[in-house]
């Protein structure tokens, strides 16, 4: 099962408070990004979080879900109905969350001269 566009389009306007905020399509589901770096994705209908101390220290209640086979275990964020919490819990976590790898630049390569 992939996560529904109206799904989608709810978790967005959920997150409107934060600025930044950012997704990519990815076979069928969503990854979340927040000022530039993977929070999280969107996952058959479930939005899920890195695992960061922050988060977990935000959320009263903690539960480990895995987004699909094979994957590592994500936070599993059930309170989406409070903004005010959305924004607290993604600005508490942003700065342990991975810097991007620098993409690769395409072209060809240098031959030895």
């Amino acid at each position: 099962m992939s996560t529904s566009k109206e799904y989608l389009n709810f978790v967005l306007e959920q997150l409107s408070e934060l600025e930044e905020i950012s997704h990519r399509a990815m076979m069928g589901e969503y990854i979340i990004y927040y000022r530039g770096k993977i929070a999280g994705g969107i996952y058959d209908n479930r939005l899920l979080i890195k695992p960061t101390e922050s988060a977990k220290s935000v959320m009263p209640s903690v539960t480990y879900e895995i987004p699909y086979k094979g994957a590592k275990e994500m936070l599993l964020v059930d309170n989406l109905d409070d903004k005010e919490f959305l924004k607290e819990l993604f600005e508490a976590m942003y700065d342990e969350l991975p810097v991007p790898k620098p993409k690769k630049k395409k072209g060809k390569k240098k031959e030895d001269e």
